[in-house]
């Protein structure tokens, strides 16, 4: 009697629903500390189905399609090494607080990161975005590569069982126009900087820690 009551009352339960949207670019390390952060607060919630999308931006939209080198890019946007630093060492302090440790100076090259947030879209069908995403965050902060580079974005695509031949096939003008008309959207919303996440009723803008993600996901399934 007590089995087939416990089978009734799991055959009626609803999970309870949230939905989540993450605004990052695939160069950006806050992002990834973000990223990081919010799947540790995920776990917090084992009853909870999350419905998270993955919402591409750019930091850098007038980036040549062939990207520019590091040393380039840090004089540009910063004005040289030297002033960067600070920023970047925050930065990896932050990372390693989330169990991470970034390599940048194993970052040759500021690539462009269209192709990446197609490969991100493209895993949707796969029910692979947040593997994807991580991965292609760990090729660029951790292992240095340039992950604007089709051939290291395949690599990831064939080890997650992501065939070659249909990431290329989806590599087109309309998917190009697609990653850019989402981060229209987002500039539309008044997103200027990512990582930004809307979670419940909340906007939530930088990389917070997973303790105070983990608040409000709780404060909005109340």
């Amino acid at each position: 009697m007590l089995r087939d009551l416990l089978i009734i009352t799991k055959k009626n339960y609803v999970p309870k629903k949230m939905k989540i949207n993450v605004f990052a670019d695939t160069i950006c390390g806050w992002c990834f500390i973000g990223h990081t952060n919010l799947n540790n607060a995920l776990k917090k919630f084992t009853d909870v189905k999350f419905d998270i999308r993955h919402i591409p931006f750019q930091l850098n939209p007038d980036m040549p399609v062939e990207g520019i080198s590091r040393n380039k890019y840090l004089e540009i946007k910063f004005g040289g090494k030297n002033n960067a630093t600070p920023m970047y060492e925050n930065m990896k302090f932050k990372a390693r607080e989330s169990g991470m440790n970034f390599n940048l100076e194993k970052i040759k090259k500021t690539p462009n990161t269209v192709l990446s947030h197609i490969l991100i879209i493209l895993s949707e069908k796969y029910n692979l975005q947040s593997e994807i995403k991580e991965k292609i965050y760990q090729s660029y902060f951790i292992d240095g590569l340039d992950i604007g580079d089709i051939n290291i974005l395949i690599d990831i695509a064939k080890k997650n069982n992501i065939p070659e031949t249909v990431f290329r096939d989806f590599i087109n003008d309309k998917n190009v126009e697609n990653v850019n008309s989402k981060i229209l959207t987002a500039k539309m919303k008044g997103i200027n900087g990512v990582p930004f996440f809307e979670i419940g009723e909340d906007f939530i803008s930088g990389a917070q820690s997973s303790i105070e993600l983990e608040s409000v996901i709780k404060s909005n399934l109340s």
